[in-house]
């Protein structure tokens, strides 16, 4: 069967805080001549990630791999108050590429204990925006419904709760649930801590899932948001990959399949989708149409850069 067409998500790829994370970044390359350190990557990205190294990028894992005195960025997923302070104590020249939306989430971890609440964070253990926020103040994780029954504490407590900002909206209600039925009193931020950029990108994919074959999710295997788009398609009852770009992309995949959906992770550049829909091209497809389901004109600031 021959692919016919190719739908692609709108919105899709770059949110505001991974364009503001790489301006960040770029500005540095240009007017900065010693080395740019990164305290983990940039962006979940692994095409970007390769690109930057190329171009004498060095990212590190831990702060005692940065020179005292050196440049250094904070990936956009944020960090924890004793990265900070290590960053400090080794007088390194900090730029914080940190997504404003995540910082928020920190401001309310803040909040929430100085008002005396214990917070319950909903996040995926070990990711980088968990890890720093988790630094913030006291906090029990839980990734699924089945974990707030072992929360060490009972109905009677204050409890508010946050949420990782690339979460599926889908299995975050399903947790909410169960902390709503455990803790009737339970508080949480005023405004919805997924970022906007994850509801449209789902809503997108949702959208598209229903006139699509097969979708293509254009994002990296550590890329949080980019996995849950490919969950929310599979959701739909449609078959999805994440891929990093065409050159993932086998023929099996796409067997019988007329109509090929393609979406990106925040993190993903265009430049990938484009590769993807040259690539169907190549294999017949003479449609190539837009399916949008919103507009974004979100922006966020540089910090102060170097003349």
């Amino acid at each position: 069967m021959r692919v016919e067409r190719v739908i692609l998500a709108r919105p899709r790829g770059f949110c505001a805080g991974v364009e503001r994370a790489l301006a960040i970044l770029e500005v540095l390359l240009e007017r900065v001549p010693e080395p740019v350190y990164v305290f983990h990557e940039i962006v979940h990205n692994s095409v970007l990630i390769e690109g930057f190294k190329r171009r004498g990028v060095r990212f590190v894992n831990d702060l005692k791999e940065v020179p005292e005195g050196a440049v250094c960025v904070f990936s956009a997923h944020g960090v924890s108050p004793e990265i900070e302070r290590t960053a400090k104590a080794r007088n390194l020249r900090v730029f914080d590429a940190t997504c404003p939306l995540v910082t928020k989430v920190h401001e309310e971890a803040r909040s929430f204990v100085k008002n005396g609440y214990r917070i319950v964070l909903i996040g995926h253990e070990g990711h980088e925006e968990v890890k720093g926020t988790m630094g913030h103040a006291p906090m029990h994780l839980v990734g699924a419904p089945e974990d707030v029954e072992r929360l060490p504490f009972g109905p009677t407590e204050k409890v508010a709760y946050l949420t990782q900002t690339t979460l599926s909206l889908d299995d975050t209600a399903e947790v909410l649930k169960a902390l709503r039925a455990k803790f009737p009193t339970l508080t949480g931020p005023k405004k919805d801590d997924i970022c906007y950029a994850t509801s449209n990108r789902q809503a997108a994919v949702k959208a598209l899932a229903k006139v699509s074959d097969v979708v293509f999710v254009v994002g990296s295997k550590n890329s949080s948001n980019s996995q849950r788009l490919g969950e929310v398609a599979r959701a739909q009852g449609v078959p999805a990959y994440v891929v990093d770009g065409a050159e993932h992309i086998e023929p099996w995949m796409f067997e019988r399949a007329k109509a090929i959906g393609v979406t990106a992770g925040a993190s993903a550049p265009e430049t990938l989708v484009s590769g993807i829909v040259r690539h169907f091209e190549g294999l017949g497809a003479e449609r190539i149409e837009e399916l949008g389901v919103a507009e974004e004109s979100m922006t966020f600031r540089l910090p102060k850069m170097p003349d």
